[in-house]
């Protein structure tokens, strides 16, 4: 069966939407005196820093990877995640964002002008405040861990790289608060790593978002150890590709950017068209990853086989009343249509993917898929109760 239309945007009447490459944020109402915010993956990828295409499912495997490794790490740092209605889309405590990446690397690689493979490669032995010496080979392990900042590219700009002294120096993290980021990211990536070696793979490198909370203290945010932030290579054939001068086999996007490169493209200009095979492969490399790392099913994330439904294969109904309950009005009738007009006559109909401004479009799960339903009854009581605290 062929791969669905990848989810590409939305646009929903909620207030302060923001728009990143991956995710659309929207304000939800406080709870208890704590903001919130929901935040919408999309299976939009970027590389260079730069929006190239979408990848069906990216979406859902990166919001419930995501969550599966913030659900991880919470002994480490504190996080944002308060509840994940539906594989697509999360519920969080929001945060004021420090306006810093944190990278991690635990190997020396990359193909970018951030890498540090890339920057050795050109002559540089001082990169990101830390002294390499000659002689070092692309993919290979460095001695320590090491934390490599970057700006945020904001607006299709270029991350740039800064030292950590410089974070502090340049005004945009405090000193002290700089030495929290530092250690908790230090303490995620280990941990990172031991749950990848146990899954056969290696956590080479990764990327963390960090925010602060409405009392000050620091917060992990965004997403963390997925395809979209990390670099991932097979363990069991990574010494053998090395011997032979070989990339590592990796479960990441680093296939796109490959690809990319062998264009000419370095991120300037049009991105070029890849063949479908890349984006495929790319689906392909994602969902594996997802099915190794948590030891769950693809098809608890796919929800497979879930083809676009065209404008005769939607339920009219269940669409007006699931727009009335976003929009705060009919919100007893949305659980009511789903579950007598669609799940009891054999169909699983889930609101998933919101296409262009309140236009609801579904996904028709094969009815295999039973363990859709609970997922499907979640997002609407979810809805129901967010369009009753819109009303309040």
């Amino acid at each position: 069966m062929a791969a669905p239309e990848p989810f590409l945007d939305i646009d929903l009447p909620l207030p302060d939407p923001r728009r990143g490459k991956v995710r659309v944020s929207y304000e939800l109402p406080s709870v208890d005196g704590e903001g919130r915010r929901l935040f919408v993956t999309t299976d939009r990828l970027s590389a260079f820093d730069r929006i190239i295409a979408g990848v069906p499912y990216k979406g859902q495997v990166l919001n419930q990877l995501a969550a599966w490794w913030f659900g991880t790490t919470a002994d480490i740092v504190p996080n944002h995640v308060l509840s994940v209605p539906d594989p697509n889309l999360l519920v969080a405590r929001a945060a004021v964002p420090l306006p810093v990446e944190v990278v991690v690397r635990g190997y020396i690689t990359g193909v970018t002008s951030t890498s540090l493979w890339r920057q050795y490669d050109d002559g540089a032995r001082l990169i990101y405040g830390h002294r390499f010496p000659d002689g070092l080979r692309k993919n290979t392990a460095l001695p320590t861990a090491l934390v490599t900042p970057t700006t945020k590219g904001n607006d299709g700009a270029h991350d740039v790289p800064l030292t950590v002294a410089e974070v502090a120096d340049h005004g945009l993290v405090p000193a002290r608060r700089g030495g929290e980021v530092v250690e908790a990211a230090l303490q995620l990536f280990r941990r990172g790593q031991q749950v990848a070696a146990a899954a056969g793979l290696i956590l080479a490198d990764t990327q963390y978002e960090f925010g602060t909370a409405v009392d000050g203290s620091l917060m992990l945010i965004d997403e963390m150890h997925t395809p979209d932030s990390s670099r991932y290579w097979e363990a069991d054939s990574y010494e053998a590709r090395l011997r032979a001068g070989d990339e590592p086999e990796s479960l990441d996007n680093e296939v796109v950017r490959r690809a990319l490169l062998d264009t000419g493209y370095r991120g300037e200009g049009e991105p070029p068209t890849l063949p479908a095979e890349v984006w495929a492969e790319t689906t392909r490399r994602y969902v594996h990853a997802f099915e190794r790392l948590t030891g769950h099913s693809s098809d608890a994330v796919t929800g497979q086989p879930m083809p676009w439904l065209d404008g005769a294969g939607t339920c009219p109904q269940a669409r007006a009343h699931l727009e009335a309950a976003v929009n705060g009005r009919g919100v007893a009738l949305a659980k009511h249509t789903l579950a007598a007009a669609d799940l009891e006559a054999g169909r699983l109909v889930a609101p998933l993917q919101i296409a262009t401004a309140v236009d609801f479009s579904y996904y028709l799960v094969h009815p295999k898929a039973k363990g859709r339903l609970p997922q499907v009854k979640a997002f609407v009581s979810w809805i129901e109760a967010e369009a009753l605290a819109h009303e309040e």
